[in-house]
């Protein structure tokens, strides 16, 4: 386990926190640095001031990282661009890239070679062959449920496996995550299959930009088809697998979630990306594989979030969440390192991270203004009240979709 130190040992603003190495972190390894020069180090980062609460004592993650999802500043990390096996968290990129070529009321027929590819195990929502299901449907299925089979679904309406991956990784390399090779699109374990916290959280953030998206994250619950046709067709209610939003019996749903996904296989262990807002702050966190049972990687989600909201304002940024390649500046000024803090690395990220507006706008353009979803679900007989806000902005060449009134 690393020992993080206390933030009050910390030299204010300049130094990084170095968490000696458990024999997990792979150390020397060598990493990206998309984002800063400090989030290609392996051990804890973390630029405290001195009245900057301490990290958790207790995480156990081979990586983790918490942002500030409006500014894209990364409040503090553990070898973030570490790749592992992402498992059902890849379902964010799957979406961001395949959602916005279908309207949620388009019509999708099942047909048992649509899910040829599904790897054995597979978590499914429940879809059966020749049965008729629409586009928001499918979503739910994919998002709540984490189903497979969903995804594959969606993926024959994509027009296939191969071309559905392709455009994936068409996609990460669009959003600059280096570290994401995909060979399926739905995040079964797979040879060479690799995703980094910091790259799950850039694509989150972009993923965040569609109306849609945000909706289906935050759900608790929804209605899926079941069998019969017409009116008379029966409906069973799923409940969404991210437990910080949902709750569990040891776990309480955490105050101002709002999504967005996790995951768990053998090779992966749990994984977890979320989203939440307290006073007007909206932060990011993504979770791989930390030790213990199933919730370890909520509650270490939770404890993250926690810091992120107390230590926002008394933390200098150890990088940034670096904007898609199409929003980087045509003929940027060359960088001769003047100006550069000492701390943010050599300035050799400065060409990807783009140029602050005049106007004061954060370095990476991307407003993701969002609070927590809307909608009420009874579960186990207690009742959960989200609330959403809609972003400002959208993504240049990214079509917003409308959901519905809120």
């Amino acid at each position: 386990m690393a020992i993080l130190v206390p933030a009050l040992a910390l030299a204010p603003l300049t130094t990084a926190a170095a968490a000696p190495d458990d024999g997990d972190t792979d150390a020397g390894a060598v990493r990206s640095t998309v984002g800063g020069e400090l989030l290609g180090r392996t051990e804890t980062q973390v630029l405290a001031g001195g009245d900057t609460p301490a990290l958790p004592a207790d995480l156990t993650a081979k990586s983790w990282i918490v942002a500030d999802a409006e500014t894209g500043d990364v409040l503090a990390a553990h070898d973030a661009h570490r790749p592992l096996a992402p498992a059902s968290t890849l379902k964010m990129l799957f979406a961001d890239t395949v959602m916005p070529s279908f309207d949620r009321d388009d019509l999708y027929r099942a047909r048992p070679e649509h899910f040829a590819g599904m790897g054995e195990g597979s978590s499914a929502v429940g879809i059966a062959d020749y049965q008729t299901y629409t586009v928001e449907d499918l979503w739910h299925g994919a998002l709540l449920a984490s189903g497979n089979d969903a995804v594959y679904a969606l993926t024959a309406m994509n027009g296939g496996k191969a071309g559905t991956v392709e455009q994936m990784n068409a996609r990460a390399h669009e959003l600059q995550a280096g570290d994401t090779h995909v060979v399926n699109p739905d995040g079964y374990d797979a040879e060479g299959q690799t995703s980094s916290a910091y790259d799950l959280t850039l694509i989150a953030r972009d993923a965040l930009q569609m109306d849609d998206f945000r909706e289906y994250v935050a759900l608790p619950t929804a209605d899926f088809p079941g069998a019969g046709e017409g009116e008379d067709r029966e409906t069973y209610q799923i409940q969404n697998t991210d437990r910080l939003l949902v709750g569990a019996p040891g776990l309480e749903p955490y105050e101002g979630l709002a999504g967005v996904k996790n995951g768990y296989t053998s090779a992966a262990g749990h994984t977890f990306t979320g989203v939440a807002e307290r006073g007007g702050r909206v932060l990011l966190v993504t979770v791989m594989d930390p030790e213990g049972d199933a919730l370890a990687v909520y509650r270490e989600s939770a404890a993250l979030l926690d810091w992120g909201f107390a230590a926002a304002g008394s933390v200098d940024p150890v990088g940034e969440l670096v904007p898609p390649l199409s929003e980087l500046p045509d003929d940027p000024a060359p960088d001769d390192g003047a100006g550069q803090d000492a701390t943010a690395g050599d300035g050799s990220d400065a060409a990807l991270a783009g140029a602050a507006a005049d106007d004061g706008a954060p370095v990476s353009g991307i407003t993701v203004l969002m609070v927590t979803a809307a909608g009420l679900a009874v579960l186990a007989g207690a009742a959960y009240l989200f609330h959403r806000t809609h972003p400002l902005g959208a993504r240049p060449g990214r079509r917003r979709t409308d959901g519905p009134p809120e």
